[in-house]
């Protein structure tokens, strides 16, 4: 594996902290190069050496933030609801300029509640419960959508909400709910 230049990396990560704030500030479509350039402490070259444009630079922030909760599907599918989802909501806790911005900004693109629902609807694959005999009767489709829809509305009440419980409060609830659904 190569290794990155930690200068590139720090750059790097300077540019997708710059477009977050700028997003609390206004919407994205009004962000300019410059912008970002200007919030981050670089010249507009640097970012086209790293980046294509800002769609591209958030669709790789975006797309960072995916897969990090994607690679903890790997392993949290073999756990109970609540143990599995303290993770994800600390992650969110951490992250939280990011989540808040992309999920309660009007400026947001859209696209970022959709990526996050089919990756949630991806993971939650598999964990179906029809050998107890609950469920058979139900559409997985249906289920699928249904658990995955509640848990990103759960995630976005809780970060508009200022998360007004403990990550370990709302994996518990949350847990709770989903293994009685699914």
């Amino acid at each position: 594996m190569t290794k990155v230049d930690r200068r590139i990396l720090k750059t790097q990560e300077s540019l997708k902290k710059a477009v977050i704030e700028l997003m609390t500030e206004k919407n994205f479509d009004d962000i300019t190069i410059q912008d970002i350039a200007d919030r981050a402490n670089v010249n507009r070259g640097t970012i086209y050496l790293h980046y294509q444009d800002k769609f591209d630079l958030l669709d790789k922030l975006i797309e960072t933030h995916i897969n990090e909760l994607g690679d903890m599907d790997e392993w949290a599918c073999k756990m109970d609801w609540i143990d599995a989802l303290v993770p994800y909501f600390e992650y969110f806790e951490k992250n939280y300029l990011f989540f808040s911005t992309m999920l309660a900004s009007k400026g947001a693109p859209s696209s970022f509640r959709t990526r996050l629902l089919a990756s949630f609807i991806e993971g939650f694959k598999g964990e179906i419960d029809r050998e107890s005999g609950r469920n058979t009767d139900l559409s997985e489709d249906v289920m699928l959508q249904y658990a995955g829809t509640a848990y990103v509305g759960v995630i976005e009440w809780w970060i508009r909400n200022g998360m007004p419980y403990p990550p370990q409060i709302m994996a518990k609830q949350v847990g709770a709910l989903l293994g009685r659904s699914l």
